[in-house]
């Protein structure tokens, strides 16, 4: 008897397991590439559903003793809602600077966050 509800309950936990959204084709990569050196670093990918992402960083003196990455980068995703969603964003010595772009149609656009510092 207790065999069966053992694998009464292995099968009910296979099913739970099973993907949910098979209607929906897989994700794949149709691009990636990647530089890294001592001086700096340069990364990009996108997806068959439109996501993507790109970011570069170089070594900056930021004063006689002290070097730091300034980084620049963007990256690009469609919501659920069909909402495209685009970021460009700076990292350096003043902090982190996003500017958000959202292409909905008649939506809003180009909504700049402000500077986050220490």
């Amino acid at each position: 008897m207790h065999k069966y509800a053992i694998v009464a309950l292995a099968l009910f936990a296979v099913a739970l397991a099973a993907p949910q959204h098979q209607d929906q084709p897989p994700v794949e990569i149709l691009k990636q590439d990647a530089i890294v050196g001592p001086e700096g670093y340069h990364f990009e990918f996108e997806t068959s559903d439109g996501t993507s992402r790109q970011e570069q960083g170089q070594l900056k003196q930021i004063s006689e003793d002290h070097k730091a990455i300034e980084v620049q980068g963007s990256y690009k995703y469609t919501a659920p809602d069909g909402v495209v969603y685009t970021v460009t964003y700076t990292a350096d010595e003043n902090g982190f600077q996003p500017q958000e772009h959202v292409d909905q149609g008649q939506g809003q656009q180009g909504q700049q966050y402000p500077q986050y510092q220490q």
